[in-house]
């Protein structure tokens, strides 16, 4: 008689998956830093389950969406995309938002500062309007959105495929009355502000770096990762901008990435304060409405 086998465990499934992932030398940086934690967000929405699934939940047989979770594995193998593309979701802040390949996978540091509502360096309960350059799928604009009940806030964007990501998620998270969505070059048409508080994760990678990136950062789309020669086309034009928009006591945060060092030498006339993080990240820079006009920004 043949011996009849055991269905497979969830944890069964995600150390098979890792393995596979690092014998194919994948990289991560898609809101996953190693191979585990990699396959255990595909295997895991493959299978349907949640993403904080209990131990005890992931050493039941698996019955149901073997197929499934077979399929995203070995997509990420073969097509070398971030894990989020093929789970069409991520979640930035304690939300959920969908993704695709029209926008960046969201894992901004700023995340931390929505926590925190932006304190030390702004109080909360003066905030009325926001605006977030850059928006993408919205996750940053939303999340605020979220943070802070009361504001309006307006996102920008120049491509139309993200800004319906984003429409969609405004929908998802019900915020149609609180979150304008604008096809705009960085700062909105006239009329928006002045602003408590502008955030931006913009384009900010040296056109050079993209012969050295990873295939996993070269599925996202190109017009949200480069910023000219070295990385300055974007952070010049919000620097120089953004304080006729800001309230008074207004704040600024820009999230700069590899070049903060080098932003920080372009701008040694400001005093840009760089945040330090304590769940991970760092490159975002804040400044005060009343510094930048001070040095004359």
């Amino acid at each position: 008689m043949t011996e009849r086998r055991t269905a497979p465990t969830p944890r069964e499934l995600i150390a098979d998956a890792a393995r596979r992932f690092d014998d194919a030398g994948l990289y991560y940086g898609h809101g996953t830093d190693n191979a585990w934690d990699e396959a255990a967000f595909l295997v895991l929405h493959g299978l349907g389950l949640p993403p904080d699934a209990s131990p005890a939940l992931l050493e039941q047989p698996v019955t149901a969406h073997l197929e499934r979770a077979e399929a995203l594995v070995a997509a990420r193998i073969a097509r070398r995309c971030p894990a989020a593309y093929l789970a069409g979701r991520m979640w930035f802040a304690g939300h959920e938002f969908e993704v695709n390949d029209e926008v960046l996978v969201p894992r901004s540091p700023v995340a931390e500062l929505i926590h925190a509502r932006f304190e030390p360096w702004l109080d909360p309960a003066r905030v009325a309007r926001i605006l977030d350059i850059g928006t993408g799928s919205g996750c940053i604009a939303l999340a605020c959105a979220l943070a802070f009940p009361h504001a309006i806030v307006d996102a920008t964007d120049l491509s139309e495929a993200a800004l319906a990501v984003a429409a969609r998620n405004r929908a998802r998270h019900g915020l149609e009355a609180r979150v304008n969505l604008h096809a705009a070059d960085v700062f909105p048409p006239a009329g928006g502000g002045p602003y408590d508080l502008i955030v931006s994760n913009p384009p900010y990678v040296p056109a050079a770096r993209a012969a050295s990136l990873p295939d996993e950062y070269l599925r996202e789309p190109a017009l949200a990762l480069f910023a000219g020669e070295e990385g300055f086309d974007c952070v010049d034009r919000i620097l120089a901008g953004a304080a006729v928009r800001l309230a008074v006591d207004g704040l600024l945060v820009v999230e700069v990435g590899e070049i903060a060092e080098a932003v920080d030498a372009r701008y040694a006339h400001l005093p840009l304060t760089w945040v330090e993080f304590e769940h991970g990240g760092e490159g975002v820079f804040v400044i005060s409405r009343e510094a930048l006009l001070a040095a004359g920004a």
